[in-house]
C-alpha cells in the first residue's frame, strides 16, 4: 500500500514539473570543459524529469572577477542576463575559479561575497517566477576555497537560497583522492570536470538534494 501511494505521488509530481525549465549558470561545473555538456549531471536530471533545460555555463568563469582579457568572459554579476527569464529553477554552480583568484586575500572574498549577494539578487529580477539553489565547487586543498565555500553558506543562509554542499563528509565525489579523480574526472591531474561516469556517479546525490526543495511549493 506505502509503495502504491509513493509511486501515485511520484508520478504526480513527475505530471506537474512537465514543461518547466531548468537553467543552470556557472563556470566550467556547467558547462563540462572539453566534455558535451549532455553529459553533465544537470542535462540528465532534466531529461529525466521533463525540464526544458538552459546552460549558461562558461569555461573559466567568476561570480565576481572579469576574464575578459583572459577569453573567460564577463564576471556572473553581468552575464546573469543570459537567463531565461521564463525559467523555473535556477542552479547556481561556482566559486571554483574565484577560490583560485582570492586565494588568502581577505579584500579578494569579501569582492567575492559581495558579488554572490548580487548575483543572486540580480537573478531574481532576471528570472522572477524562478526558484534558486546553489551548488558550491569541490572541497578542493588549495588557498581559497575554504573561505569561498563559508562565503557561500553564509550568503546563501542569508539569501534563503538551498545550498548542495560538496564540502559534507557524504558527497560522493572525493576530489583528493588520486584513484577517484583517474576513474571520475576528465584527467588525473583535474580537480574540477567530470567526466560522463563521474556526472552519473554524482546525479543520485544532486537529485536527492533537487528533490528536497524543487518539488516544494
Amino acid at each position: 500500500m506505502k509503495k502504491t501511494l509513493f509511486t501515485a505521488v511520484y508520478l504526480l509530481s513527475c505530471l506537474l514539473l512537465r514543461g518547466q525549465t531548468l537553467a543552470v549558470f556557472g563556470d566550467s561545473y556547467v558547462a563540462n570543459h572539453r566534455a558535451p555538456k549532455e553529459e553533465t549531471w544537470h542535462a540528465k536530471w532534466a531529461v529525466r524529469h521533463g525540464y526544458a533545460y538552459q546552460n549558461v555555463g562558461r569555461n573559466g568563469g567568476c561570480v565576481a572577477f572579469d576574464r575578459t582579457r583572459e577569453r573567460f568572459g564577463p564576471a556572473m554579476t553581468v552575464r546573469y542576463a543570459q537567463l531565461s527569464p521564463e525559467a523555473d529553477i535556477v542552479l547556481i554552480i561556482a566559486g571554483h575559479n574565484d577560490a583560485d583568484k582570492c586565494g588568502r586575500n581577505k579584500d579578494s572574498l569579501r569582492m567575492f561575497r559581495d558579488s554572490l549577494a548580487v548575483v543572486i539578487d540580480r537573478i531574481r529580477l532576471q528570472c522572477p517566477h524562478s526558484r534558486v539553489g546553489y551548488v558550491t565547487p569541490w572541497a578542493v586543498d588549495r588557498p581559497g576555497f575554504e573561505g569561498v565555500h563559508k562565503a557561500i553558506l553564509k550568503v546563501c543562509r542569508k539569501k534563503k537560497v538551498p545550498v548542495l554542499d560538496n564540502f559534507r563528509s557524504d558527497c560522493p565525489v572525493h576530489v583528493l583522492d588520486a584513484e577517484f579523480r583517474r576513474r571520475y574526472f576528465q584527467a588525473p591531474q583535474d580537480k574540477a570536470h567530470l567526466n560522463a561516469a563521474g556526472h552519473d556517479l554524482y546525479l543520485p546525490y544532486a537529485e536527492r538534494w533537487m528533490d528536497t526543495w524543487v518539488t516544494k511549493e
